[in-house]
């Protein structure tokens, strides 16, 4: 039986994926073998020695150790795209929004009924004060054209806007996706001259944090609409209200609110509703119990975050899975203790990301536990399963 602990509420139609048989679920399990989480802020949890994975149920994973994990030979899984179309969607809503203050015209019409005014007396008049632009056939830039990036722009495009592109590490997957129509640049200044509107789709990382700073904003055009549902640190708060106090800013739409940006003029902040639909958590949840299961019962890795994507079809006898640092001569450190106890290889895998790697053996026949135990001590060998 694998114990699976939960953080936060995942959805059941991903929890009832679990068969009751292999898995016991709850959120007091002890002694996990594996967690699936959402928000939850694992930074300081305690991991039990036998814990072998975590799902996130979403995209962003800064609420996890990566570096701790990997050393614990912990694989990491999110599950990105399970939430694109409603993050798309929202986008769309935030670029109305921040066309025509929909929501400083809402709050209007309250106050003029809490005045004790005939509201339908004065909204002619008032209307005048949250006049915007349409979206038809003005320039939408995305940055980032991943699984949310590639929809904005596409569905913006059918909405009769112009569409710039910038994605350094845009691959062959994501540039199918995208319509011929968008404008896909290398330097991210052509982009900014020419948007209207500009929303960003990438991941918050130490080389990403405050990336829209004075001199990102100075190169945009003035009376640009930002928006901002991919992290807060991505924007520079200070850059982005200056620039919004001189009106080169029109409008900062983000996902992300704090104090200083809720009281400032021009800013709509939510909170945090990106992936807030029932299809979407449902998406995460079955996504992220998917990669789970296979890890768990096969040892196939997909959409890890610190290990390498490996996985192969099963054959023969057993299989062997072993999370060991990228270091010369692994494989032939295995293959030679194997052949010592006359087991075949039948299939095999490896690959590395960064510091680390992962090799799947799939063997003709059982291995001795002595030689189970020398392949685990093999030097650089974080942890070895036997499935």
């Amino acid at each position: 039986m694998y114990r699976v602990k939960t953080f936060n509420k995942i959805s059941p139609v991903g929890l009832n994926r679990l068969d009751p048989e292999l898995y016991t679920v709850s959120d007091s399990e002890t002694k996990e073998d594996a967690i699936l989480v959402r928000s939850a802020k694992l930074l300081d949890y305690a991991f039990p020695e036998n814990l072998l994975a975590i799902s996130r149920a979403g995209a962003g994973v800064n609420n996890i150790p990566l570096e701790r994990c990997s050393e614990a030979g912990i694989a990491v899984f999110n599950t990105p795209g399970a939430n694109a179309n409603a993050v798309k969607e929202l986008v769309l809503c935030a670029m109305l929004m921040g066309s025509r203050d929909v929501d400083g015209s809402i709050q209007w019409v309250r106050q003029q009924v809490a005045a004790g005014v005939d509201v339908t007396t004065v909204v002619e008049k008032g209307k005048a004060a949250f006049i915007g632009p349409e979206l038809y056939k003005k320039t939408l830039g995305v940055i980032g054209l991943g699984a949310i990036g590639s929809l904005v722009a596409n569905i913006a495009l059918s909405m009769g806007m112009d569409v710039y592109g910038y994605d350094p590490f845009l691959s062959v997957d994501a540039a199918l996706r995208l319509d011929r129509h968008i404008h896909v640049v290398k330097d991210i200044n052509e982009l900014y001259k020419r948007a209207d509107y500009i929303t960003i789709h990438i991941h918050f990382t130490d080389k990403t944090k405050q990336m829209i700073d004075a001199k990102a904003i100075a190169a945009m055009k003035r009376g640009v609409r930002f928006i901002n549902l991919a992290r807060g640190e991505i924007v520079d708060d200070d850059a982005m209200l200056a620039a919004l106090d001189t009106g080169w800013v029109a409008a900062y739409i983000t996902d992300f609110p704090n104090n200083r940006l809720v009281q400032a003029p021009h800013v709509i902040a939510m909170p945090h509703l990106g992936a807030s639909t029932p299809e979407s958590e449902q998406n995460c949840a079955v996504m992220a119990v998917d990669e789970l299961r296979d890890y768990l019962e096969n040892g196939n890795i997909r959409n890890s975050v610190n290990l390498p994507a490996v996985s192969q079809e099963r054959s023969g006898i057993c299989r062997l899975c072993l999370i060991h640092r990228n270091v010369p001569a692994m494989l032939a450190g295995i293959t030679t203790l194997l052949s010592r106890d006359s087991v075949n290889v039948e299939n095999m895998s490896n690959k590395s990301k960064g510091d680390y790697a992962y090799t799947i053996v799939d063997l003709g026949a059982q291995p001795e536990a002595s030689v189970v135990e020398e392949l685990a001590a093999l030097p650089n060998v974080i942890r070895l399963r036997v499935i």
